[in-house]
């Protein structure tokens, strides 16, 4: 059953209707949305701000939207003043302002609560991310022994599903779908997203058990969003300790789990090639994108991890990340 967008519960110090401010992929928001992350009240300016807008508010853009592409389930453009209009149409639609300090949304569908808050959170606020200078991966990260691993791929390579993997042995996820690396002393700190994770049922029903719970993304997908509770999501920052890029599904199947260091130079393409949010092509963000790629190819182990698909053997998988990270 979906769930109505609640009211919004002002944070501490804040009177009713206020913006709460919550951190999330090392980037702190006040946001008036309810959000599944940590609690920022240190006193810290919020970086960006979440509002919540009426249709009048979107017609300018939706103009302009008119004006460059015909209607599709998703939409996007850039409109004359820089700043990104997206649409998942019959949803909820977004404007990320130009210099990726506010977001302004609406929800079409007040029953799709869940699907609202992922979509702001991933796709929706990587733009965001990007105009304030933070390169994201396409990565899904679970946390073993206090480091960060992450899991890079596209989409259907199983980065969820290993990671719920990681989640059913013990470990805390860390980060679904979008991971935001920054630079450390020690190499490079990988950031907590929402306090959940997207599996199809089966995989969750397979991994996790039939307690898994979860809410339909939308209506095209059986794809659930389910909340990590009770410590399963790592709210803190974690140091990295590698990152493995997964082979396709479609490729060659490996008869058994196989793990093999990248050199700088295959690192470079294949971190290049994971990057978050492909619409964004200005020549600054792709000079970040290669950069973060090559400092990462050099100061961070990355390995392809090959394995024979099917649910049964991710724990040998998971096993198998294990013992290398030990090494």
């Amino acid at each position: 059953m979906r769930t109505a967008i609640p009211t919004v519960r002002a944070s501490r110090g804040a009177a009713p209707g206020d913006p709460a401010t919550y951190e999330v992929y090392g980037l702190r928001v006040a946001s008036v949305v309810p959000l599944p992350c940590p609690r920022g009240e240190d006193g810290r300016p919020p970086e960006a701000a979440i509002h919540e807008r009426p249709a009048a508010f979107f017609a300018p853009a939706r103009r302009q939207l008119r004006r460059r592409a015909p209607a599709a389930w998703f939409e996007h453009a850039r409109l004359a003043d820089g700043a990104d209009y997206v649409r998942w149409r019959g949803l909820f639609e977004f404007l990320v302002a130009a210099d990726g300090r506010a977001i302004d949304c609406r929800p079409l569908r007040r029953d799709a609560f869940e699907a609202f808050r992922t979509y702001l959170l991933g796709h929706t606020l990587s733009f965001a991310l990007l105009r304030l200078g933070r390169e994201p991966l396409h990565s899904t990260a679970a946390v073993v022994n206090g480091r960060a691993v992450g899991f890079v791929g596209d989409c259907g390579y199983g980065k969820s599903s290993l990671g719920a993997a990681f989640l059913r042995a013990g470990h805390a996820l860390l980060t679904d779908d979008l991971l935001v690396l920054t630079p450390d002393p020690r190499g490079y700190l990988a950031h907590p997203g929402p306090a959940r994770i997207k599996l199809f049922p089966h995989v969750a029903r397979a991994v996790l058990g039939d307690a898994a719970g979860g809410t339909p993304m939308n209506d095209l997908t059986p794809k659930l969003v389910i909340p990590l509770r009770n410590g399963l999501g790592h709210a803190e920052a974690a140091p990295l300790a590698a990152l493995y890029v997964l082979g396709s599904p479609k490729g060659p199947r490996p008869p058994a789990v196989a793990i093999e260091p990248l050199s700088p130079r295959a690192a470079f393409v294949e971190l290049v090639r994971a990057t978050f949010n492909t619409l964004v092509r200005d020549p600054a963000r792709l000079a970040r994108q290669f950069e973060l790629a090559a400092r990462l190819a050099v100061a961070v182990p990355v390995k392809r991890l090959s394995f024979p698909r099917g649910l049964h053997r991710l724990r040998a998988v998971r096993a198998a990340v294990e013992v290398d990270l030990a090494a």
